[in-house]
């Protein structure tokens, strides 16, 4: 017996020493499904199948709580023409956030093995656009799901184009010109979702690359007024209920895919959509914004047409629609979009605009 005590002693001291140099055993991870109560979406996202949530929209944002340190989250991508893979942006925290890239149709995106073990807030953000294909939230792994933070109370709608979306904007990596036609997307640092940031306020995308009010550029058979009530407004599909996201303000930055036409039809369809945004919105105040990135001769055009156009809607009785002209224009981004730096200035300028006018 004593020998077998001796033994089982020699036994426990070599597992101990193993423990020492081996480090602590791996930290249990837990599946949590996409449908937990605990997982928060904000945007156009279509829970036909709550269990992948899809996406198609630029900004649409995930966002939970967890304790622990690392965290697998599960994502498939619909890789889109055979090889586009979608970026995503990751804020943990108050930690700076970062770009990631899809890399299959299923993918494994290990976060926070630089943290400390503890309670961490995650977003999870598309930066590309609809055009890039869509997303599936699958779920994530983690050792333990907390009750999500509260949602900021103020809720703000930019409906745009590309450059609303954040196209050309991230030459971090890759500049204008090199890679892939999307690999300067960053949808979560663009103007809107900061502008958003800026104010504590939720934020939705209602954006589409090349589109316009009246025209759309490269062949496109769609217009603002014609999608925006869909989900995947690229492709004119799946009805969006409006009782999931009611704004306080909704920005419409249109008109630099119209360009220069005939400015009575633009003026009149204008006028029809804020008459439609109004009827989906009953409190929201409206504010009709210029192009930041239009040329002199387009800006001074846009300015005409939105001062006839809220002039129009206010005498008709509807005075929560306002327009908002940018001091200058941005375009040191690919194609003539602003760059990230220039976003910023953008949302500045629009911030200060949206405190004043709101008393934020």
């Amino acid at each position: 017996m004593i020998k077998y005590i001796a033994g089982l002693f020699f036994v426990l001291l070599l597992q101990m020493s193993y423990n020492v140099y081996a480090g602590a055993p791996k930290e249990a991870l837990k599946l949590y499904k996409a449908n937990n109560p605990n997982v928060q979406y904000v945007g156009r996202v279509d829970f036909a199948n709550p269990l992948k949530p899809r996406m198609w929209s630029p900004g649409v944002y995930i966002k939970f709580r967890y304790d622990g340190k690392k965290c697998e989250l599960l994502i498939n991508d619909e890789v889109l023409y055979g090889k586009s893979h979608n970026y995503l942006e990751i804020a943990i925290d108050n930690n700076t956030p970062y770009r990631v890239q899809t890399t299959g149709k299923a993918n494994v995106i290990m976060i926070g093995e630089e943290l400390a073990d503890g309670e961490h807030t995650v977003v999870i953000c598309k930066d590309t656009e609809s055009q890039i294909g869509y997303i599936d939230f699958v779920g994530m792994r983690c050792a333990k799901l907390l009750p999500p933070p509260a949602q900021p109370a103020r809720k703000i709608e930019y409906i745009g184009d590309s450059m609303t979306s954040g196209a050309g904007m991230d030459q971090s990596i890759t500049p204008c010109g090199k890679g892939e036609w999307y690999d300067q997307h960053n949808a979560y640092m663009s103007y809107g979702p900061r502008t958003s940031r800026n104010l504590n306020a939720q934020w939705q995308l209602t954006s589409v690359a090349g589109i316009g009010m009246a025209h759309s550029c490269c062949n496109m058979n769609i217009t603002m007024p014609l999608v925006f009530d869909k989900i995947f407004l690229r492709n004119d599909s799946i009805a969006w209920n409006f009782k999931h996201y009611q704004p306080d303000v909704v920005t419409v930055c249109l008109g630099q895919n119209d360009g220069l036409g005939d400015s009575t039809r633009y003026c009149d369809i204008y006028t029809k959509f804020i008459k439609t945004v109004r009827q989906k919105y009953p409190a929201a105040d409206i504010v009709c914004l210029s192009s930041p990135m239009a040329d002199e001769k387009l800006s001074a055009a846009l300015q005409n047409y939105l001062t006839a156009i809220t002039a129009e809607v206010n005498n008709s009785g509807d005075k929560k629609v306002y327009k908002y002209f940018f001091s200058r224009r941005y375009y040191q981004g690919c194609g003539t979009h602003p760059d990230m730096k220039e976003h910023e200035f953008i949302a500045d300028e629009l911030t200060s605009y949206l405190k004043q006018l709101k008393g934020w």
